[in-house]
């Protein structure tokens, strides 16, 4: 028979243990997930949401009589959205997202950088690979299946995920859950799936639980390469929901060239940066000299499984 894992609402806080740092790392050990109410402020994360926003209305998706801090939509006019790639919007508008200043910066937000300094005990380096779910809900719209990071990242198994609210996330609007301790149990094999890196982990009776949170504006969530995690039901026909991927890792450790390309290459980096003034942020990476690894295709290979 198949088990049923447990489910928690509410994530342990962790922005006590910023002042020890031998705490903080052990949580990280222990559980495979930090979490950090308000580590962020609300107007730097309204910065960001702004942009986000800008970029839905001016296709027209929004509905014209909505408070921003809603974000609800004009169901008729996303009756045809595609999904791009599991962005939640289609590749036009994802670029104009990839190539704005605001979006590609903000994973070197002090607070952030300062977070990961802490967690690794080292120079922190961001992967220049920046992802963002602006999902509307619309008829191509797919939850994310439960999966592990390191699948589609590989390189050092130390690099850590920010998952970032960019608003409001209560669990009614589909955010991210994590299998509490699943880190631990090693990379596990995948079969194919619908939804945002269209493969989804095999696991069968394991004793975790899995964790949800209402998340606000400002709220961290970061979580190792291998835990386990996905993306609630969205449960709110009409509205978006704005997320960000950002990660990093020890900068000593190896990076998967893959990692140092754009999301989905759906432009170069020179078209991200070609309107940006003089900044040391760019190509940032190139600067670090950390080694490349490998990418071994094994890990994506298919196996269907049944639980007893």
């Amino acid at each position: 028979m198949t088990h049923t894992p447990a489910t928690i609402v509410g994530f342990r806080d962790s922005t006590t243990l910023f002042a020890d740092p031998i705490a903080l790392r052990a949580r990280a050990a222990a559980d495979g997930y930090l979490f950090f109410k308000q580590l962020l402020p609300k107007t730097d994360v309204q910065a960001l949401r702004d942009v986000m926003l800008d970029i839905i209305a001016e296709r027209g998706w929004l509905d014209s009589g909505s408070a921003r801090d809603r974000a609800r939509v004009d169901a008729e006019a996303v009756a045809n959205l595609e999904s791009w790639g599991g962005t939640g919007v289609d590749e036009a508008a994802y670029r104009a997202l990839q190539t704005h200043q605001t979006f590609q910066q903000f994973q070197h937000h002090p607070r952030l950088i300062s977070l990961y300094e802490t967690l690794f005990g080292e120079a922190v380096l961001p992967h220049p690979r920046t992802i963002a779910r602006m999902m509307i809900p619309c008829p191509s719209f797919r939850p994310t299946p439960m999966h592990q990071d390191y699948i589609h990242i590989q390189g050092t198994r130390d690099t850590w995920t920010c998952w970032l609210p960019v608003g409001d996330v209560p669990r009614a609007l589909g955010g991210l859950t994590v299998l509490h301790g699943s880190h631990a149990l090693g990379v596990l094999t995948v079969r194919a799936a619908e939804g945002a890196g269209n493969l989804e982990t095999n696991l069968c009776d394991v004793d975790l639980p899995w964790i949800e949170h209402d998340y606000e504006m400002g709220d961290v969530l970061t979580f190792n390469s291998c835990l386990l995690h996905k993306s609630l039901p969205h449960q709110q026909p009409d509205t978006v929901r704005l997320s960000c991927d950002f990660r990093f890792q020890p900068a000593s450790e190896d990076i998967e060239a893959k990692s140092l390309v754009p999301h989905m290459q759906v432009a170069g980096w020179d078209d991200i940066y070609r309107d940006w003034p003089e900044t040391a942020l760019k190509y940032y990476w190139l600067q670090r000299g950390t080694p490349l690894s490998p990418w071994d295709e094994s890990l994506h290979w298919q196996k269907e499984r049944i639980c007893d």
